[in-house]
């Protein structure tokens, strides 16, 4: 009853707030810049409101403190959330307010990312002790300890999943659409593990989600920027740590996997052969967005995928819990 009265308190408070905040935004001209690079189709989107993340925040904030649940696990996940808001935040802020339309620089975000990610291995050292650094094999009922090498993970895995989900918010309501199976499948697992609070929170930030694309459907009324970007990655790496199924993200966030592999993939090959592309654009939504896709039929198709991934997910965790 508490998991659903978070989701619908999320809900509620994100989507009441939007005949509040657009108006606002607009008023202070937080309105995005869309870049040259992007498709052409894009243009007609300059000046849509940006910063609506912080709809999604006050909803999930709102909802946490309605249900009476910050336990130690939620606060290492709100720091982790809020701390990412926060980056993505200066981020807008110097693009929208500053007109710098690049933002943060790529070292200034990393290094900010970098201080998170050692904010949570400070936690893990002072609190969680030898067991901290287990890691689960999905699909096996094996765990095997990595010591320091877990920390490595843990940077990789909380910049990885930040910016990955921050590639694929380049749609009206793509980023949200894809993150609830990804929302829903936590919850389920947090629920299933015994842990209650991160059930909450995770049903939390599916609120936020459903709430903020009352107004980001197509054709968007807002956008959630950085802000919101950033944050719900750290939400989904902060959940993945906390329920020890870093492995398994990569199953359950496939979706955000294969938008940034495309990335990768396009500007690896672009360089090695001299200008030469495998996509039309990326992040891949690009690409099948100038394959002929309208934007609607991108964002339905790449939900429908990240159900499946999730599905797999479950599957995996399903079959080496199960066992142990």
């Amino acid at each position: 009853m508490q998991v659903l009265g978070a989701l619908f308190t999320a809900l509620v408070v994100c989507a009441a707030l939007g005949p509040v905040m657009i108006p606002a935004l607009h008023k202070l001209k937080f309105g995005q810049s869309i870049r040259d690079v992007g498709p052409a189709s894009h243009m007609k989107k300059s000046g849509t409101p940006t910063m609506g993340g912080i709809m999604m925040l006050c909803g999930l904030f709102i909802a946490m403190l309605v249900w009476n649940r910050f336990t130690p696990l939620i606060i290492i996940a709100f720091v982790l959330t809020f701390g990412h808001a926060l980056i993505g935040f200066l981020d807008d802020y110097i693009k929208v307010v500053m007109k710098r339309n690049l933002g943060l620089t790529a070292k200034q975000k990393l290094a900010l990312q970098i201080a998170l990610a050692m904010a949570y291995i400070y936690y893990v050292e002072q609190h969680a002790g030898a067991s901290g650094t287990d890691l689960w094999i999905p699909g096996t009922a094996v765990t095997i300890h990595t010591g320091w090498l877990y920390y490595v993970l843990v940077l990789l895995l909380l910049v990885g999943t930040t910016n990955a989900v921050n590639l694929t918010d380049g749609l009206d309501g793509l980023v949200s659409s894809v993150s609830i199976p990804v929302m829903l499948t936590y919850s389920y697992i947090a629920w299933q593990a015994g842990e209650g609070d991160l059930c909450l929170f995770a049903a939390a930030v599916l609120g936020s989600c459903l709430g903020f694309l009352v107004w980001n459907h197509h054709p968007a009324k807002v956008f959630m920027g950085d802000t919101g970007s950033l944050a719900l990655g750290g939400a989904v790496a902060a959940l993945a740590l906390l329920t020890h199924t870093e492995i398994l993200l990569v199953i359950i966030g496939g979706l955000y996997v294969c938008e940034a592999l495309s990335v990768i993939i396009q500007v690896a090959y672009f360089k090695h052969t001299g200008g030469r592309r495998v996509f039309r654009m990326t992040p891949i939504h690009h690409h099948f967005e100038l394959g002929g896709w309208k934007e609607t039929k991108v964002v339905a198709v790449f939900t429908l995928v990240s159900c499946v991934f999730c599905l797999a997910g479950i599957g995996l965790w399903f079959l080496g819990k199960g066992g142990m």
